[in-house]
């Protein structure tokens, strides 16, 4: 379906620097975990979803989630949505759909699956390098 949609110019620059890899949530978690010796790789193209960090050796994916992108409190942010509601809606709610299926297969196929909200991670990094290392030890011991 193509959509007409109504935008500013100052919402297109904004939405024009959206990033899908190396944001300053993911960059400050990585460098945690690497400062605590874990070893991983990024946006890891070898399982469905590319894991934003991927620690292959214990099969962990790590995905952190952009809370608009992904719909973090969505029934209160859908009825918010005034400008290209419909495209918005399918938009957010087929990535919600797609994460589903992603956790889905990857725990099919062995993986534990975290996923974060990115402003989370930002307000509080150590707590969740700390989750990370904890699912290693969990793993270490199986």
């Amino acid at each position: 379906m193509k959509y007409k949609l109504k935008t500013t110019p100052e919402k297109s620059k904004q939405m024009s620097r959206v990033h899908t890899k190396n944001g300053k949530d993911e960059v400050i978690l990585r460098k945690l975990l690497w400062k605590y010796g874990v070893r991983y790789r990024t946006n890891y193209k070898g399982v469905i979803g590319k894991p934003d960090i991927a620690i292959t050796k214990y099969k962990i994916a790590v995905f952190i989630d952009g809370e608009f992108w992904h719909g973090h409190h969505w029934a209160k942010h859908k009825a918010r949505l005034k400008r290209n509601r419909e495209f918005w809606i399918n938009k957010i709610e087929g990535n919600m759909r797609h994460d589903q299926k992603v956790n889905e297969t990857l725990k099919k196929d062995g993986w534990t699956v975290l996923r974060f909200w990115s402003k989370k991670v930002l307000k509080d990094p150590e707590y969740y390098a700390q989750i990370v290392l904890w699912h290693i030890r969990g793993k270490k011991e199986e």
